[in-house]
């Protein structure tokens, strides 16, 4: 498993996680609520601008995170240029572009554990009725460390495909790529079961 947590210091290192959560969710309520696609490619200007304020490192990193974004920016697009709404689709795209780009700034300038702490103050309350905050707790941690590393597994698989045959990467990958999700999956469960488990 890999940090997320950018290695280029900034100054939003330093601020508490669960503001940066909150700013998050006001952000991401008014992506969708504001129609416009001047709007929208302003909000995404500004969330590239968020980017390179800390350097020029930062910025690629964080880019090199969104790229995973374009086959679905691609679809989105085409679908909405097939039924003639291609304006809609340009904002629809921009809105998931700048929300993910948002979600990934957050976890680049903050670290795992500060983010757990938050999620444990936030079902602190649900405790009364029987929920094991732990659980919980472990979920979202194994969700936010292992989907880069899955997306760098598919990344070598498409590479891998690309070396050995003529044909474009298609949909043959899809099998190899669960057998690997899986077999992490199993690695992490053995892991957890020989540290006592939940």
């Amino acid at each position: 498993m890999i940090s997320l947590t950018s290695p280029v210091e900034t100054r939003a290192h330093g601020w508490p996680a669960g503001a940066k959560l909150a700013v998050l969710c006001a952000a991401t309520i008014v992506l969708f609520a504001v129609d416009g696609l001047i709007w929208h490619m302003g909000f995404c200007a500004g969330m590239l601008a968020l980017y390179a304020a800390p350097g020029r490192q930062f910025l690629r990193t964080g880019l090199r995170r969104l790229s995973m974004l374009w086959p679905f920016v691609v679809l989105v697009v085409a679908w909405h240029v097939l039924t003639g709404a291609a304006v809609e689709g340009v904002q629809i795209a921009l809105r998931m572009i700048t929300a993910v780009g948002l979600a990934n700034l957050v976890t680049m300038t903050t670290r795992l554990s500060d983010m757990v702490d938050v999620m444990r103050w936030l079902l602190t309350p649900l405790t009364v009725f029987g929920l094991q905050t732990k659980g919980v707790e472990l979920a979202v941690a194994l969700v936010i460390r292992f989907t880069p590393v899955l997306a760098d597994k598919g990344r070598l698989l498409r590479q891998s495909w690309r070396a050995r045959a003529t044909q474009r990467v298609g949909w043959r990958i899809i099998l190899p790529f669960a057998v690997l999700a899986i077999d992490d999956a199993e690695h992490v469960a053995e892991a957890l079961r020989a540290r006592g488990g939940l």
